[in-house]
Order: structure tokens, then sequence, then C-alpha cells
């Protein structure tokens, strides 16, 4: 079918409220990595849907934090620069009946853009009462008129195709931005980075997780079809380098098989994963080590 609409929406919100489990439901597919951990996204990611003749283009935003690094800087001018020259952005919040700082700093952005705005709830799948939501939706329209609101779960479904069909009407007429096959617009190889990260999240304890950057250092593709990826994982101290590795090099080894399969899932193809863990203390304050990690921004 050809896409006679197609427009940029932003997702933002404070950590933690399922932004990107929110882009893996609208696109079902797994383009952004989900923990319960907050500030597990530090990239904008692009992620592309085609449905019927339209085709959305959704940015996931890192979570909207007080910056305590240079790497948080980053992340906060991210979402600064996101939410802005979009045709539609989204406020993802959670069924709690009080606005925070960061949707209030949010709010004040999304006053000065001349776009549709959307509410979206989530979560609400773990509502006691009913109620809560009335008075969720109650607040926010008195702080900003948005232009609609919509209440979903990203983790079970509920509410994603209502929020979708809203979204559509929002899209202008426009060319396809991106071909059929493609779901997002981040490279291979930074994929397969943020897959092994995300397994370093899931895996570790506490702030250790978020010291960590990984770098890619070889992707090719055998004769045999075997794609082959050597990653480095850098973590700050020496007693993290320890605690990664693990007993005997179990924890390293049980992460890089987690990874490994993932990155099967994500390529079709079988990955030979080699894993080495280096030291660099204090990389996220490196303007230089943060720019090698694959953070970027647009200039």
């Amino acid at each position: 079918m050809e896409i006679k609409k197609s427009g940029i929406i932003t997702i933002c919100g404070r950590p933690n409220v399922g932004k990107s489990t929110l882009t893996n439901a609208l696109v079902g597919e797994k383009v952004a990595i989900v923990t319960n951990k907050p500030q597990t996204t530090r990239n904008r990611i692009t992620a592309i849907l085609n449905r019927g003749e339209c085709q959305f283009i959704f940015v996931d935003t890192p979570g909207l934090h007080k910056a305590r690094t240079r790497l948080g800087d980053y992340m906060v001018n991210v979402v600064k620069e996101s939410v802005a020259d979009v045709d539609a952005v989204m406020l993802l919040v959670e069924p709690i009946a009080n606005i925070g700082a960061p949707e209030e700093e949010l709010i004040r952005r999304i006053k000065t853009l001349n776009c549709p705005s959307v509410l979206v709830i989530n979560k609400v799948d773990t509502l006691e009462r009913k109620e809560t939501l009335l008075e969720v939706i109650q607040l926010y329209q008195q702080a900003h008129d948005f232009t609609a609101v919509v209440p979903i779960s990203a983790r079970t479904g509920e509410g994603v195709e209502e929020l979708l069909t809203v979204l559509e009407g929002y899209l202008p007429k426009g060319p396809q931005l991106f071909p059929d096959d493609m779901v997002t617009d981040q490279p291979e190889r930074q994929m397969m980075a943020e897959i092994l990260r995300e397994k370093l999240l899931l895996s570790l304890d506490k702030e250790i997780p978020h010291g960590t950057a990984v770098e890619i250092t070889k992707f090719s593709q055998r004769d045999d079809d075997v794609i082959e990826i050597d990653a480095t994982i850098y973590c700050e101290k020496n007693s993290h380098k320890g605690i990664i590795i693990g007993k005997g090099g179990a924890m390293l080894k049980k992460v890089s098989s987690l990874a490994r399969q993932d990155m099967e899932r994500f390529m079709g193809a079988k990955v030979y994963l080699q894993t080495w863990v280096k030291v660099k203390e204090n990389w996220r304050d490196n303007v230089n080590l943060i720019k090698n990690f694959g953070y970027r921004s647009d200039d």
C-alpha cells in the first residue's frame, strides 16, 4: 500500500516511565532496550512503523533528569532537541495524581510548540482505583490543554491500538521517509552495543551498570554467514571490572550468552561474540570518550 501520510512523533517523559517499552509496543519490534532501571536509554532512538497508508517515525528519548555528569548533560540535551520540529509530541506519565518537576519542565517545552500534544498515561494495569485515572487526567488538563488523552499499558499492549489511531490523525500528508523493511535508524553496530549494555543493566546491581559503555570493535560476516562481533565493555573502576567478569568469568559469560541470543534474533543469523572488559576512569565526564562510545548530538 502506498504511503500517503508520514510524520515524526516524539515520546518524552521522566526516567523509567516506560518510553522504550512503548516504543517497542508501537512498532511491534524490539528497537529500544528495556530494563527496570532509570536512564536506560542514552541516545535518541528512531523507530519506524508502516500502518496502512501511514508511516510513523517515533523518537524515543532519554528520561529528563537532573544531570550529574557530562553524559547526563548530553542526555538532557537530546531530550530538549527532540521536543522540537516534530509533528506531534507524546508526554508519557505514570497514573499518579501529582505533576513532578520533570513533567513540569516538559510541559513548559510542549507549550512552546505549535503541534498536537498527547498525554499518554502508562501503567494503567497497575491501578487499584479507576478513580485515580480521572484525577490524573484532570490534574494534567489543568496544567496544559492536551489535544488528546490516552490511557495505556505499554507492557500488556492495552490501549496501544487506540493510541495509534489518535496519532494517525496528526500525521501530515507526505511521502514515505524510510524503506518498508526498516524498523529503526540505529546502525547495526549500535544495536549490538545496546543489546549488550541492556544485559549488563539487567544482570548487575546498583550504580555499576550506569558506569559502563560498550564499544563494538569488530562487526563482520564470514563466508558461512556467521557474524563475528568483538565487544569491549568499559567501566570506571578496577573493582567494577572484577564484578563484571565475575568469579571464574561467570558473570561475563552469562551476560555475553544473553546478549548473543538477542543479537541472533535481531540479525536473523548466527553470532560469534567475544567480549573484553577495560577500565576507563570517569569516562562519563570525558567528552571525547562519550563521542567515541556513540553518544553524539546532531551538530
